[in-house]
């Protein structure tokens, strides 16, 4: 009677965890529908002509594919002029915040030095200043005493201090979830403090290291603030800046606007396809103690 009792009681727990489970996955799908409709209405508008866009009740699904408003905004809009421009920035400084965070965070989380916990704390306290306030002296700094105005130098060089303290920060939080035994043993067998880093601390950390180079790759990607202050010439614009000229020029044809607005955001949704499994595991292990 008591084993019977005990299967029946688990049996209903397992029924009551299969309705939350799907319920829970039901409202995730329509949380997800939510956040796809922008990007499937901005490509199924500049499949349309102008005439069919303006109609109501607006069509979901276009009944003619106007393949033709792409080639119409390639003859005007620069593609791959402004995808050059815009990876000549990204690249170096995704690359250089990250391999610094990655220094920067070890510093922190294995070595010791005098003054590190005053020096972490002031670190911290960067977080809390506002971008905005740093706007106007740096700006001064890169174009009056160091003259890379109009240059991309000044949205690169920045990142060569780890993009930001929380990329820093989360590295470190992740190379505190390994023990430091694995450190310990590999320099008895005589690893230095780099082989260590790269052949041990490293391929450990791979979810949060794509965590912040994704970070920084979503940060530099939407930055059309700085790249508006810094770049000046036409031929390096960025996907940025001249997709906000672009849209302006063609007035009220919105397809072909909107087909330029799709192929510039394309690159970042391949990207993160590429790596969303890897950024989705490091930010649920961010902070977990193995």
């Amino acid at each position: 009677m008591v084993n019977a009792g005990k299967a029946a009681s688990m049996s209903g727990r397992k029924k009551r965890e299969n309705i939350h489970n799907w319920a829970a996955t039901i409202v995730v799908f329509f949380l997800a529908l939510g956040a796809l409709l922008p990007i499937w209405w901005i490509f199924r508008s500049s499949l349309m002509s102008v005439a069919k866009l303006n109609e109501y009740p607006p069509a979901f699904i276009p009944k003619e594919w106007l393949w033709s408003n792409y080639s119409k905004a390639l003859e005007t809009f620069e593609y791959w002029t402004y995808f050059k421009n815009t990876f000549s920035i990204i690249i170096p400084a995704v690359l250089f915040g990250t391999i610094t965070a990655i220094f920067c965070g070890y510093s922190f989380a294995r070595l010791r030095f005098k003054g590190k916990n005053a020096f972490f704390s002031i670190c911290v306290s960067t977080i809390l200043l506002p971008g905005m306030v740093t706007l106007i002296p740096l700006y001064i700094v890169w174009t009056k005493f160091l003259g890379l105005g109009d240059t991309y130098w000044p949205l690169i060089l920045p990142f060569l201090t780890g993009g930001g303290f929380f990329n820093i920060f989360l590295i470190k939080q992740f190379i505190m979830t390994i023990p430091k035994d694995l450190d310990e043993a590999a320099s008895i067998d005589g690893a230095g403090r780099m082989r260590i880093l790269w052949t041990i601390i490293v391929p450990a950390i791979k979810p949060a290291i794509v965590v912040v180079a994704m970070m920084l790759f979503i940060q530099i990607w939407n930055d059309m603030l700085q790249q508006i202050i810094y770049i000046n010439s036409m031929d390096k614009f960025t996907f940025a800046i001249a997709l906000t000229n672009f849209t302006g020029s063609f007035g009220t044809n919105w397809p072909v606007a909107l087909a330029a607005t799709f192929m510039t955001i394309l690159p970042g949704i391949v990207i993160y396809a590429i790596g969303q499994k890897s950024f989705v595991e490091g930010i649920v292990l961010t902070g977990m103690k193995s």
